[in-house]
């Protein structure tokens, strides 16, 4: 099972930032990365997780307020360096907070596409059913990932419909009816996110081929 670093190593950094992702990738048994996408003002792909910058850069204006220019001095950086800072071994989790189409998938499949359009160690997620959908139409063989807060049997089936590759779920929520149910549906089954090592064993017994974790469960074993 893969560990990937929430938002990179934010006990080091602040999350979502260079130094949090150089930080994460430098840790032993970490295999990856999550990260979050939005767009600027000029519309630049940029690595944000919320709609403003108040929480993390005690800023209040909106990241779709100002350039990625502006929002690189904030300390906010575009896809393009996340992309290259993470190099190609990494395994990327690269959840579109906005439904971006060609803004971001033009950067990632420059830096992870493979010849038959898929991408080399990395998925492209979202909560959104539309971003997914845009993702799916726009490049087909891409990977996706559906991020859900349950696995009833219509949420199962709306990852299927959607043409994804997989479904990432709240760990809370996996136990091995829902786990039976995502594999039932040929669908690869991730997990998002905990604190506690404690879950790791369960979750990988159960067939989860990746979790999105912080604190003490990305410190190696």
């Amino acid at each position: 099972m893969l560990r990937l670093a929430h938002r990179g190593d934010h006990a080091h950094a602040p999350e979502n930032t260079l130094a949090a992702f150089e930080a994460a990738i430098a840790r032993p048994g970490c295999d990856g990365v999550e990260f979050d996408v939005r767009v600027s003002a000029d519309g630049v792909a940029v690595v944000l997780h919320d709609d403003t910058l108040a929480r993390v850069q005690g800023r209040p204006e909106r990241a779709d307020s100002l350039t990625a220019a502006q929002l690189r001095e904030f300390g906010v950086p575009t896809l393009v360096a996340v992309l290259s800072a993470c190099g190609p071994d990494a395994f990327l989790d690269i959840e579109l907070k906005e439904d971006l189409g060609a803004t971001a998938l033009a950067p990632i499949r420059a830096a992870r596409g493979l010849p038959d359009g898929s991408l080399s160690h990395a998925v492209v997620s979202a909560f959104e059913p539309a971003s997914i959908a845009t993702v799916r139409r726009l490049a087909p063989a891409v990977g996706c990932w559906l991020n859900v807060d349950d696995l009833e049997p219509a949420t199962i089936d709306l990852a299927v419909a959607l043409g994804c590759r997989g479904i990432s779920a709240d760990w809370r929520v996996i136990d091995a009816r829902t786990a039976a149910a995502v594999a039932r549906a040929g669908l690869e089954l991730a997990a998002f996110t905990f604190t506690n090592r404690r879950p790791l064993a369960r979750l990988e017994r159960l067939g989860v081929v990746a979790a999105c974790v912080e604190g003490a469960a990305l410190a190696a074993s």
